[in-house]
């Protein structure tokens, strides 16, 4: 069964009026933002900047409509707002824009710099002796960026017990490194690994229990087995979908594949 329908037909119809938006990308990583928001993070709907608050960075960030369905969702996003995606004035563009957009931590889509930003602001936190906890998601073909490698020797060398990097593995990398240990590299560079279905609420819930958030003793990443346009039969895998508008014929396929 797929989660969040609801969530996923919301992408597509921003997508398709906007005339922007990568769909696949989103519906990978939708239901891993969905939990976070929903079950583990500490977030302040009237204080965006709330000092006591816990981040998200979405470093993969052509996925921005996932969050943005997302944060309305939960009420950080009103509906006006969302409906606006992809105009001239919207707060919302195709990649997250701190500047623009309440509950943006950092502007990403340049592929890379997600987890260093997370690696400062979790650093900056842990001297300042705050609570705080950062959660970054970043796409497993991101994770060729040598910037990914050198950020995370960093969280393990300060021993940053206060930042959890997800990684969305769908493959997107295999098309240039079919083979490629990706679980064997973040555990080289001394993380700790939990490798889970990033589509099943279940093993989200414990991968991201309280008692193991609060019991590690560095960094820590989630790597999520996921599928690239989950749920949607012929949007799934990699190809001419990635940044494709569908029609209204293939609006309604992909539909009633959902509904």
């Amino acid at each position: 069964m797929v989660q969040n329908k609801d969530l996923r037909l919301k992408i597509v119809e921003l997508a398709v009026k906007s005339k922007e938006g990568h769909i696949p990308s989103s519906f990978s990583i939708v239901d891993i933002i969905d939990f976070l928001y929903g079950n583990v993070m500490r977030i302040h709907k009237q204080n965006p900047d709330n000092p006591d608050r816990d981040y998200f960075i979405l470093s993969k960030g052509h996925g921005a409509l996932a969050l943005y369905v997302v944060l309305n969702k939960f009420g950080f996003l009103d509906d006006k707002d969302l409906n606006s995606y992809g105009s001239a004035h919207s707060i919302l563009g195709g990649h997250p824009d701190r500047v623009s957009t309440p509950f943006i931590e950092a502007s990403t889509g340049s592929l890379g710099h997600g987890l260093p930003f997370a690696v400062g602001i979790a650093l900056g936190c842990q001297v300042q002796k705050l609570k705080n906890r950062v959660f970054v998601l970043l796409g497993d073909g991101e994770c060729h960026e040598g910037s990914v490698w050198e950020s995370a020797n960093i969280a393990t060398n300060q021993k940053l017990s206060n930042l959890v990097a997800i990684v969305d593995w769908n493959e997107s990398a295999n098309q240039l490194m079919p083979i490629d240990d990706l679980i064997g590299k973040w555990k080289a560079f001394g993380w700790s690994v939990t490798l889970v279905d990033g589509h099943a609420p279940e093993e989200l819930r414990q991968a991201f229990a309280q008692e193991v958030l609060l019991n590690k003793k560095g960094p820590y990443v989630v790597i999520a087995r996921n599928t690239k346009g989950k749920g949607v039969s012929f949007l799934e895998g990699h190809g001419i979908w990635h940044h494709k508008i569908p029609n209204r014929e293939e609006v309604l396929r992909i539909q009633s594949e959902l509904l």
